[in-house]
C-alpha cells in the first residue's frame, strides 16, 4: 500500500477524514480546523464488495455492561423483530470483548454485527478480535476510526488509532469477515461524504451504515450522488429513536447528527410521547425505504431514559412496525 503523506491527523489517520469533524470544519480531538481539507482516495488493493443480504432491520443493541445474562435477555426481546443487532463500542461503557460478545448473541438467537474501534486496540488486538469473531461465527464487523475519547472520559486510558477505518476494512476483507462502515452525510466536507463511501467500497467494504439526518430527502440526495460516483454496496439508513428528552439528546449529542426540529417537538409534547415517538421512527422507517439504493434501516438510538430493558422494548416495537409495513 501506498501511503499519502503525514496528514498531522491527532488519530494518525491516513485514510480521513473521519466522521467526527465539526459543523464548521473543526477537529473533533483538538483547538482548529480537520487535517484533510478533502477526502483522501485509497491507495490500497481494490476490493471486489462480497455480496451480502443486507438486514430489513438492524437494530442498536444496548444492555447493562459485563451482565451475560442481560445480554442473553435483550437479545430476547429483539430476536424476533430485527433482522440482525447493531453492537456499539463507547468511549464511556466498556463491555465483553467483541468475539465473547458474539457468542453471547450467537448463542442468545440474534445476528451479531460487532463495532470495532481503532481508538482502544492496536494493530494487533483488531486482527486478533476479527479472527476470534470469525471463529465463533460472527460474518459482520463494523470498521469505524473511532470517535476521540472526552477529556474527562478515563483520562488515565491512552488513544491507539494504528489504523483507521478504511485500512481496518482492508484488513477485516483480507481475513474473510465482511466488513461494514458508517459515513456521515452530514459532515464536513458534505459534498465529499458519497466519495468518501466509495473510498471505502474500494478498500473492501460490503455494507454501509448512514448516520442520521435530519430529513430523508438529504439521504436520497446522498444516494443519488454515491451512486453517480460508483457505489454498489448496499446501505442501510438510520431511523432515530427516541421517547424523552434524554434520549434525545443523546442522539443530538454526537458529531454531525440532528433531529427534524418538527417531529423532535411533537414526540416529546405529545400526551403519549412513547406512542409518539414510535410512530415518528416508523414514518421515518417507511419514507427512508422508499429510497433508491437503501437496502434496509438501522433502529437507533437510546430509545428511552428509562433504562436498557425498556429501550430495547420499545425498540423491538419499532422494529415490527417496519417490518409489517414492508410486508
Amino acid at each position: 500500500m501506498t501511503s499519502p503523506p503525514e496528514s498531522g491527523c491527532p488519530k494518525r489517520m491516513e485514510f480521513g477524514p473521519c466522521g467526527g469533524v465539526r459543523p464548521d470544519g473543526q477537529c473533533e480531538m483538538r483547538p482548529g480546523p480537520c487535517a484533510f481539507g478533502d477526502v483522501v482516495p485509497w491507495t490500497g488493493p481494490r476490493r471486489e464488495p462480497r455480496p451480502v443480504t443486507p438486514p430489513l432491520v438492524l437494530t442498536d443493541f444496548s444492555c447493562a455492561p459485563f451482565d451475560a445474562q442481560d445480554v442473553a435477555e435483550t437479545a430476547g426481546l429483539l430476536a424476533r423483530s430485527c433482522d440482525a443487532v447493531l453492537v456499539g463500542e463507547h468511549q464511556n461503557k466498556p463491555d465483553f470483548p467483541p468475539s465473547l460478545m458474539g457468542r453471547l448473541l450467537l448463542d442468545a438467537g440474534v445476528t451479531p454485527w460487532i463495532t470495532l474501534s481503532c481508538r482502544d486496540r492496536n494493530r494487533v488486538v483488531l486482527e486478533q478480535e476479527l479472527r476470534g469473531l470469525r471463529s465463533v461465527g460472527v460474518e459482520t464487523a463494523l470498521c469505524v476510526t473511532g470517535d476521540g475519547r472526552g477529556y474527562d472520559v478515563r483520562p488515565d486510558v491512552t488513544q491507539t488509532f494504528d489504523l483507521d477505518g478504511p485500512r481496518l476494512v482492508d484488513l477485516a476483507a483480507s481475513i474473510g469477515m465482511v466488513a461494514a462502515v458508517p459515513e456521515t452525510p452530514t459532515a464536513p466536507p458534505v459534498a465529499a461524504r458519497p466519495t468518501r463511501l466509495v473510498q471505502k467500497q474500494d478498500a473492501g467494504a460490503s455494507l454501509a451504515v448512514l448516520n442520521h439526518v435530519p430529513f430523508p430527502a438529504m439521504i436520497a440526495d446522498f444516494m443519488q450522488s454515491a451512486r453517480a460516483a460508483g457505489l454498489s454496496i448496499p446501505v442501510i439508513a438510520a431511523v432515530a429513536v427516541f421517547t424523552d428528552n434524554v434520549s434525545a439528546a443523546v442522539l443530538q449529542g454526537l458529531p454531525g447528527l440532528d433531529l427534524d426540529p418538527s417531529v423532535t417537538e411533537y414526540v416529546l409534547g405529545a400526551a403519549d410521547p412513547v406512542g409518539a415517538g414510535i410512530e415518528a421512527a416508523v414514518a421515518e422507517a417507511t419514507a427512508l425505504l422508499s429510497i433508491d439504493g437503501v437496502a434496509g434501516v438501522n433502529v437507533s438510538g437510546l430509545a428511552s431514559a428509562s433504562g436498557t430493558r425498556v429501550g430495547a422494548e420499545i425498540k423491538a416495537e419499532v422494529g415490527r412496525r417496519i417490518r409489517e409495513v414492508a410486508a
